[in-house]
């Protein structure tokens, strides 16, 4: 959005300070300043010139020798490289010595044999304009007391001005609008602010015509136009534009077309309402309707282009229902104003910002007019300031108005006076403003705001959003509105307060803790694919109806992997089965995923917990026994216990269920020796799996630390006779209960099945070291303890002690 000083200053005469000021206050104020030029200024030197003659250059074919009165009455020859130039047009003259804009200093000097003193400029090489075609001519531009020779700024009443670009962000539809950023700037600055008085003395005499006898509006969607004025103009005749009006166009980055579309984007960019006009005699009666299209209608817009419509666009039809304009967007071929147009059926309307802006994406249709329509324009007054504005324009090229206008009204937003708490104002922007400096800061910018008492005795605000900013709806919005004015800068620097960031929780501790242990107990992690086969799931023989109740994927990413895994068992299990393809036959591994069981009746989505998983290729069961042990010591798990169970798919004998606080948290043992056939494993695999989710979670008991005892300790080894329905786990708890507090470790190194041994037993070899804290243990107190643990032992399991 381009606005110039001298046109914000319409709005707000008494706006002072530097350029590099009033930039610092726009930026401030949300409206950032991209780019900031001095216009209007001429170097010295340049005057004002009359072309005598015109006459081939001698000795070159591409310049022409340019006579030139510079006021002395005395003929000036140029050599100019231009041929727009006729005898009488006024141009601009660097006489020499003269220094350009680009630095280039003018002198009189010879062309292949011709003096040249001076130069014809041309607008681009003056920095007037960006037209480098040919010399600037000033015929129709130079002022009536103009005389030659003056210099060029006054001659055409050139004055200096400051043009800047401004980025007007989506939730400002009220600053792409001189007058919207002339209300921020003078509430910002402290002083006033108003707009012209626009209105001129419509009709004419002879007729007597009013705007309803000449037209009839009919709003049939309210949700997709809220207001429509419309009025007619007579004795249009399209021209070109006054001077001064084209050059506020070109410094808007807008290009002059003619007299009427210069005027209505004249209006679109002065008070932010986009208009339409329409050829009123290729309207029957002046009806005119407004609707949703119906899919599939079509139109062709003014660039000739035939739009295929959607039941989403809006649409301007005749009484006939003929769509004759695409709403807010583009207006129709069939009704354009045209060289022979001489009454005009103009518009303003308030068209729904989503509709606009479906249409907009989906043609690809954007312009000015349309970028503020999605936006949001003024549904208010500025709707009939700007029909003023534009009768107002038209009136100084001889069009006349008649009497009123028609208006239609649809569904426009609420603006109902809201309550907004100070406290949370304050809050979000971190002041400590009163109510009344906020409702000052909002009615400089036009809300309505009158401080209230809240019920809990604070003073609040009652605030009326006013009908240009639409987008103002929260608290959160009359905040921003209230810290733009009091100024970003001017509210104290603070650290927001939290807590640490980065920190892990103790669940994420405690599986940091187990992944470091078993590391240290040699296994290495691996993470296969929680996605198995069906053949997976049968090969592990986890149980009958495994696969039936197995979850499976919809969309998985390999067809033959279609299935979620209930156990972290088929993984490892293959993972091992590859490593001994591969000659390397006895791995350690342990994983830490998720396993995914079929949920309860009541619960939508399966049942997903966190696993660990650990698989030790060539050891028996002791060793996954061991592992848990680890687990036991790291995490310090209540009450640990096993019962003997032959959990699915894994050896029958010895296998058990691991029990923590009297809960079934996993299994431990060594695979089925089946099973592993079914992978192609060699020898044994000891495996360990729990519900690591629910340990995580779960209580754990409190750490007692114990001094290293320094005296030695004493070593005996015991074989008992054990039946298979009791549990080596039960025979160690046994064993540490009666030992009175002097059994340090215990190992069971041997199980034997066979001779000697009776049919349904086997005997468990355990090694027990005694030792004391406060004393060496004499061979006495090592017999006693030793009984007491094998009297324990065969009176609690029934069992024997091998000799």
């Amino acid at each position: 959005m381009k606005v110039s000083l001298s046109w914000l200053r319409e709005f707000a005469p008494d706006i002072s300070g530097t350029p590099e000021e009033l930039s610092e206050t726009l930026s401030a104020l949300g409206l950032t300043v991209e780019d900031m030029a001095i216009t209007g200024d001429v170097v010295d030197g340049v005057v004002l010139a009359k072309v005598l003659n015109l006459r081939p250059h001698p000795a070159a074919d591409k310049i022409q020798l340019v006579d030139l009165d510079a006021g002395s009455g005395v003929a000036n020859q140029v050599c100019c490289g231009a041929f727009n130039m006729s005898i009488g047009d006024l141009v601009p003259l660097a006489t020499p010595g003269t220094v350009m804009p680009n630095g280039l200093k003018i002198a009189e000097r010879k062309m292949r044999g011709e003096v040249s003193a001076g130069m014809c400029c041309s607008g681009a090489e003056l920095g007037l304009s960006d037209d480098h075609e040919g010399i600037l001519i000033l015929n129709d531009r130079v002022l009536p007391e103009a005389e030659l020779g003056m210099p060029l700024a006054p001659a055409v009443g050139l004055e200096s001005d400051v043009l800047w670009d401004l980025e007007v962000n989506a939730n400002r539809p009220d600053a792409m609008s001189v007058a919207g950023v002339a209300r921020d700037l003078a509430a910002a600055l402290g002083i006033s602010f108003s707009f012209p008085d626009y209105r001129v003395a419509a009709g004419s005499a002879a007729s007597n015509e009013t705007a309803e006898e000449l037209l009839n509006v009919e709003i049939l969607d309210p949700q997709v136009c809220g207001r429509f004025l419309a009025t007619v103009l007579r004795g249009v005749s399209v021209g070109t534009s006054p001077q001064w009006l084209a050059d506020r166009l070109i410094s808007a980055g807008m290009r002059p077309i003619n007299s009427i579309v210069d005027i209505s984007n004249y209006v679109m960019l002065e008070l932010g309402q986009p208009n339409h006009t329409f050829d009123l005699a290729t309207i029957p009666d002046g009806h005119l309707k407004v609707r949703r299209a119906t899919a599939g209608e079509t139109l062709t817009t003014l660039d000739g282009a035939v739009r295929e419509l959607t039941a989403n666009d809006a649409v301007i039809t005749n009484g006939a229902d003929q769509v004759i304009s695409l709403a807010g967007v583009m207006g129709g071929a069939a009704t354009e104003i045209s060289a022979s147009t001489t009454d005009v059926l103009l518009e303003m309307a308030w068209w729904d910002p989503p509709t606009i802006s479906r249409t907009v994406k989906r043609l690809n249709l954007v312009s000015e007019a349309s970028n503020r329509f999605r936006r949001g324009v003024d549904w208010g007054s500025n709707m009939l300031r700007a029909l003023q504005r534009f009768i107002q324009l038209a009136s100084q090229l001889g069009v006349v108005a008649v009497d009123g206008f028609v208006e239609a009204k649809g569904h426009t937003v609420d603006n109902a006076p809201r309550k907004v708490r100070s406290a949370k104002i304050n809050g979000l922007l971190g002041t400590e403003l009163s109510a009344v400096a906020m409702a000052e800061h909002l009615q400089s910018i036009g809300f309505g705001a009158e401080v209230v008492q809240s019920e809990c005795a604070s003073e609040d605000l009652s605030v009326t959003v006013p009908t240009w900013r639409w987008d103002t709806a929260t608290e959160t919005d009359i905040a921003e509105e209230v810290g733009r004015l009091y100024g970003y800068e001017n509210i104290p620097r603070t650290v927001p307060r939290g807590e640490l960031p980065g920190g892990l929780s103790d669940y994420q501790v405690r599986r940091r803790q187990v992944r470091q242990a078993l590391l240290g107990y040699g296994c290495d992690e691996t993470m296969p694919l929680p996605f198995l086969e069906a053949a997976d799931l049968t090969k592990t023989q986890l149980a009958d109806n495994a696969l039936d109740n197995a979850l499976r994927l919809t969309n998985p990413v390999a067809a033959e992997q279609s299935l979620l895994r209930p156990s972290l068992l088929p993984g490892q299990l293959k993972a091992i089965a590859y490593n001994q393809s591969h000659r390397n036959s006895d791995v350690r591994f342990f994983e830490i995923g998720h396993v995914f069981l079929v949920p309860p009746a009541s619960q939508l989505l399966p049942d997903e917990r966190e696993y660990l998983g650990v698989a030790l290729a060539g050891c028996e069961a002791p060793e996954a026994v061991g592992a848990l042990d680890l687990l036991d010591n790291t995490l310090g798990l209540p009450n640990v216990a096993l019962r003997a169970a032959a959990p699915a798919g894994m050896h029958a004998t010895r296998s058990a269920e691991v029990l923590v606080a009297g809960k079934v948290r996993g299994v431990v043992g060594e695979v089925d020796p089946q099973v592993l056939k079914g992978f192609d494993i060699a020898g044994r695999v000891a495996w360990l799996e729990v519900d690591l989710g629910a340990l995580l979670k779960g209580p754990r008991r409190s750490g007692k630390y114990q001094p290293i005892s320094k005296y030695p300790s004493s070593d005996v080894d015991l074989a008992f006779e054990v039946p298979d329905k009791v549990a080596s786990a039960d025979i160690v708890t046994s064993l540490r209960k009666a030992s009175q507090g002097l059994l340090v470790g215990v190992e069971l190194f041997d199980v034997y099945r066979g001779d000697g041994v009776p049919s349904g037993s086997r005997s468990l070899a355990y090694r027990l070291r005694f030792q004391a804290n406060d004393r060496t243990l004499t061979d006495a107190e090592v017999a006693w303890v030793r009984q007491s643990c094998v009297e324990a032992v065969a009176k609690r399991h029934q069992v024997f002690l091998r000799s």
